[in-house]
């Protein structure tokens, strides 16, 4: 078995991983492993913006308050006050790197989008910021001596002894060797799940390794439970679901029903600019309503220069499939695009256990709550990346790797239409039965089909598809138990059989392997945790 020893390894290169590691490389030697190309992550698909209330008119506290109205009850008080009044400080860093924002005489372009209160979202490359943040982020790690990435790189398990990690079993594709990566801090970065549904804005990456990672080796989960639904992805028969920004809303486009008519005006009094678990269901109740399988997104009777410039990336793309946005309606449906919960981590990212970390998506810091507030996502990643860093070099170095041994992974092509075949089944589950709107039964037809999985695929510990199957059964069955036991609608959790919020549920679900699931309150106090 192949050992290399580094000071930190970070599972991941979205933005919550490069933040992480450059600030890591300050104290100590980098290792980055990623399972695709470096550039393959969510942050990169991210169009919307990131958020931070600088403007005169603006301020953390009016940001603070937004959060917690679209958290619907279950944010953390403390977390959310870390990321309002540390995100400014997180930006202007970026800035003072040579990150270029969108801007207009000098200032920063602001943009609104649903949720928000003020004009604070910031953009690069008109509707590309999340792949040029993370671009800039990239180049800046790659240019950083003490930083070393491993791409085609697959994380298979954390190298834990007496409830301390110290590293990763990692499988490198190309060249097939399984190495052991020893660390005396162990970052996890990897981004959600929403993949491993039928209809999603994400990458083919992003599939829950991170989770699946963390549950095997005993750190706990919160609030799984909370999928966030994108309201306006592109529907068009046979094409994956094009990710269609909340900024276009935020610039005032309107939501159509077939009929032409606008049916948000009076759902709520933000009419399209609703936080996003609104904005779904309501298009989720108008798809049922109808025969279609879509409802509309017109932009007509906006100015078509200005929306050309400001969406360019969108503008292109969706006119390869024959609609000019500035002039036809866009067919849209709600598609799965953020987990809302994860790993769950204080507010320096430690986990339950020593010398584990995690931070971006694949966290749950306590800032979503129960529907993530549009465009904090990219500011999460940066400031909780950050304070994971700080951490992280506060801790003894090793004297040696507590590896144990481990079962070396295989890959063989001989099980390849087994896991196609499994993932498609898995997906159909999950959008049938655990999608924007659940109910008991079909929450315990979910449970039963991938607690049958599991066991099915448990014996294959070597194979690294068979492995992939069992991992992505037991992340599908830790969403649907969670759902199961939630007896409400809440955020991106709506159950048809318990339509209303339980004042007694404001609490987040925890679930820990071989422990039943848990609730405990939500932090209530806005001090920061030293």
């Amino acid at each position: 078995m192949k050992q290399l020893n580094f000071d930190f390894v970070i599972i991941g290169s979205g933005l919550a991983g490069l933040a992480a590691a450059v600030h890591a490389a300050e104290y100590g030697r980098v290792a980055v492993i990623t399972k695709s190309a470096s550039s393959a992550s969510n942050s990169w698909y991210a169009q919307g913006g990131v958020a931070a209330a600088v403007d005169e008119d603006d301020s953390p506290e009016f940001h603070f308050d937004d959060t917690l109205v679209a958290g619907r009850g279950l944010c953390d008080a403390d977390a959310v006050n870390v990321l309002v009044t540390e995100g400014r400080d997180r930006i202007k860093e970026m800035i003072d790197w040579g990150m270029q924002f969108d801007s207009e005489g000098g200032q920063p372009l602001l943009g609104l989008e649903g949720g928000h209160s003020k004009r604070r979202i910031f953009h690069a490359g008109g509707d590309s910021t999340g792949k040029a943040m993370t671009d800039f982020m990239l180049q800046k790690a790659i240019g950083t001596e003490q930083i070393t990435f491993f791409e085609y790189t697959a994380a298979i398990r954390l190298l834990v002894k007496n409830g301390e990690c110290c590293g990763v079993h990692a499988f490198d594709y190309t060249s097939q060797e399984n190495i052991a990566i020893c660390s005396q801090a162990t970052i996890m970065a990897t981004g959600g799940l929403s993949r491993i549904y039928c209809r999603s804005t994400n990458p083919h990456t992003a599939t829950g390794d991170g989770v699946s990672l963390a549950w095997e080796a005993g750190a706990q989960l919160a609030d799984m439970e909370f999928v966030q639904f994108h309201p306006t992805a592109l529907n068009i028969p046979d094409q994956d679901a094009f990710l269609i920004s909340e900024a276009v809303r935020g610039e005032g486009a309107w939501l159509l029903n077939e009929k032409g008519e606008r049916f948000m005006k009076d759902l709520h009094p933000l009419a399209e600019l609703a936080p996003r678990d609104v904005v779904a269901f309501a298009i989720f109740k108008e798809i049922n309503k109808s025969e279609s399988d879509h409802v509309y997104l017109s932009l007509k009777h906006l100015d078509a220069d200005k929306i050309k410039a400001r969406f360019s990336t969108i503008y292109s793309e969706v006119l390869k499939s024959n609609i000019d946005i500035t002039q036809d309606p866009i067919p849209i449906a709600p598609a799965a695009h953020y987990m809302v919960g994860g790993v769950k981590t204080d507010l320096y990212g430690r986990t339950n256990i020593t010398g584990l970390f995690a931070c971006g998506e694949v966290a749950s810091t306590g800032v979503m709550g129960a529907n993530r507030l549009a465009s904090n996502s990219l500011l999460e990643c940066l400031v909780f990346g950050y304070r994971a860093a700080q951490a992280a070099s506060k801790l003894k170095p090793m004297e040696t790797c507590c590896c144990e041994e481990f079962t070396p992974i295989q890959y063989s092509e001989e099980n390849e239409n087994t896991l196609v075949e499994y993932k498609n089944k898995i997906a159909q589950i999950l959008s049938q039965k655990v999608g924007i709107v659940r109910s008991e039964q079909g929450l315990r037809e979910a449970i039963e089909a991938f607690e049958q999985m599991t066991e099915k695929f448990k014996p294959y510990a070597s194979s690294y598809n068979l492995t992939k199957l069992r991992k992505l059964a037991d992340i599908s069955l830790l969403v649907a138990r969670a759902a199961y036991e939630r007896k409400e609608s809440r955020g991106g959790h709506i159950r048809e059989d318990y339509r209303e919020e339980n004042e007694a549920m404001k609490l987040h679900s925890i679930q820990e392997r071989n422990k039943e699931l848990v609730y405990k309150p939500v932090v209530k106090d806005r001090g920061q945790e030293k």
